[in-house]
């Protein structure tokens, strides 16, 4: 049984939850958070202070030997706002690798919209219709509208609690004049997400994060069950538009020291309920909701969902994750007008020739899936420009939005996607200075079986070329059926790929037709 660690460095706090695979599902095992407050000082100066980088380091080292006790056999851990805007994130997390072996990931917004939808909906009920769900973290704030369970749209606007905090909140209480500026902004930012996502006949408004628990709670201290049952006509679990607005407005003109003793709130959050209050009492308004449902789920959830789907193909959520990554990778081809219909041959080869080469090139399994999306992906860089496409091509996957693609996968299949005109990759190259090094060889393995596959394609008005692999222990035979405009054009293009083969494989490549 496999166990997996998640890791969310956010800019309020750092989380954890270690979680065991029984029967193809997910057992908690252990959870632990810290306060570090690490985007306080990012929001102010633009770097993460020594103060913070060490109470957060002193975090991590409990979350390692908390992944070390369980025998954690994968850890993924991710980093959010404050680390997307400090100029010196970088040597943050060079230290933190240092400290515990760790390669944390930065993450982007609308990554972190659709890490914390998938934990939802693998965990939460209830969220088979239409569904927004509201996380208000402590730099950003990610709102994304789900419909039976699949994510059609999400947007982060940097409303954070402890950003805005900082930005606007100067006394305690705050004054009259900082919450109309306060308000003023949020309005400004929820205008922008409106028009990304249209929150029209939701079923569902699902909360998520440490203001909206704090909301949740401190509601049923200040608002009587019975008046909240009266007031919406439905259960207790949600937390009304109206009763949030009343709670914001008698937090903001408590003292931070009478915040504390309010249930729900605590020492620390009292610090930052004000602005986290604020937005969500605005967005509420703004989107004419009726209130929020709070779910303990998050982001950390999602990160273990998409681990137990890529490693498990029998776990429910997989076919699921496969779907929606591979429908952002087709979005993407539209985007900058690829038609997946030209590709798919191409992919299709790909796929043959990693299957029955399999003998020969040895690469893990999950590459399949980076050489598939290299071969749907590979024309993008057209959208800029011909010349130099394939250069435009691999900035282009490895700095797009795709769903279920780390960073450094898409560096990975960026990668592949690049080497396929006269250039080869090398370990000094700009593209391949990216890749880890221990990848150096599997992409240069993958390269060659995109090349092979593209030179099957070269007279795109012709059928798809058939083609059967032969493999001998010195050598490859590659037999080509023609289709109804023959084959010489492929059959020139392979033979020119046969010296590389030779080179990265040390076997020989025959080509012939049949």
């Amino acid at each position: 049984m496999q166990t997996f660690a998640a890791i969310d460095i956010g800019s309020n706090s750092c989380r954890l939850k270690i979680a065991r695979v029984v029967q193809h599902q997910l057992k908690v095992l252990h959870e632990d958070r810290e306060v570090t407050r690490l985007g306080g000082s990012v929001f102010e100066t633009g770097l993460v202070s020594p103060e913070s980088m060490a109470a957060t380091l002193d975090a991590l080292k409990r979350f390692y030997r908390a992944t070390q006790l369980h025998g954690a056999d994968k850890v993924r851990a991710v980093a959010t706002a404050a680390m997307r805007d400090a100029r010196n994130a970088r040597a943050f997390l060079a230290w933190v690798r240092d400290e515990t072996g760790w390669d944390v990931e930065i993450i982007s917004g609308l990554e972190e919209g659709r890490l914390i939808h998938r934990g939802i909906m693998s965990n939460e009920p209830g969220t088979a219709g239409r569904c927004l769900l509201i996380d208000v973290g402590g730099g950003s704030c990610e709102i994304s509208l789900s419909e039976r369970k699949r994510i059609k749209e999400t947007v982060s606007v940097p409303l954070g609690a402890v950003r805005l905090t900082e930005e606007f909140l100067q006394s305690d209480p705050p004054s009259k004049e900082d919450i109309a500026r306060l308000k003023q902004f949020i309005a400004r930012e929820l205008r922008k997400a409106e028009r990304r996502v249209h929150p029209v006949e939701v079923q569902t408004v699902i909360a998520t994060s440490g203001t909206a628990a704090a909301l949740s709670e401190a509601g049923k201290s200040l608002v009587s069950k019975q008046r909240a049952r009266e007031a919406t006509g439905k259960s207790d679990s949600l937390t009304p538009t109206q009763h949030v607005r009343k709670l914001t407005e008698k937090l903001t003109k408590m003292t931070n020291d009478e915040r504390t003793s309010v249930q729900g709130v605590g020492p620390r959050r009292s610090e930052i309920i004000v602005a986290g209050a604020q937005v969500f009492a605005e967005l509420l308004e703004a989107y004419r909701l009726p209130g929020f449902r709070y779910s303990s789920m998050g982001l950390r959830d999602g990160i273990l969902a998409q681990m137990l789907a890529e490693q498990d193909p029998r776990a429910t959520a997989h076919q699921q994750f496969e779907r929606d990554r591979w429908e952002s990778v087709l979005e993407t081809c539209r985007k900058y007008g690829v038609d997946p219909r030209q590709a798919e041959p191409v992919r299709q080869h790909a796929v043959q020739l990693f299957r029955d080469l399999d003998p020969v090139h040895r690469l893990p399994p999950e590459y399949l899936t980076w050489l598939e999306t290299a071969a749907m992906l590979r024309d993008i860089g057209k959208f800029m420009n011909y010349q130099g496409y394939h250069r435009h091509a691999q900035y282009i996957i490895a700095n797009s939005e795709m769903f279920g693609f780390t960073p450094a996968q898409r560096v990975i299949t960026s990668a592949v996607a690049r080497y396929l005109g006269k250039s080869r990759p090398e370990p000094t190259g700009r593209t391949m200075r990216q890749v880890p090094p221990e990848e150096h060889e599997h992409v240069r393995r993958a390269v060659v079986l995109l090349r092979l596959a593209v030179a099957l394609n070269q007279d795109r008005a012709s059928d798809v070329l058939r083609v059967k692999v032969r493999v001998y222990p010195k050598q490859v035979l590659l037999e080509i059926s023609p289709g109804p405009t023959g084959a010489a054009l492929e059959l020139w293009s392979l033979r020119k790929e046969a010296v590389y083969f030779r080179e990265v494989f040390r076997r020989d490549l025959f080509v012939t037709l049949v």
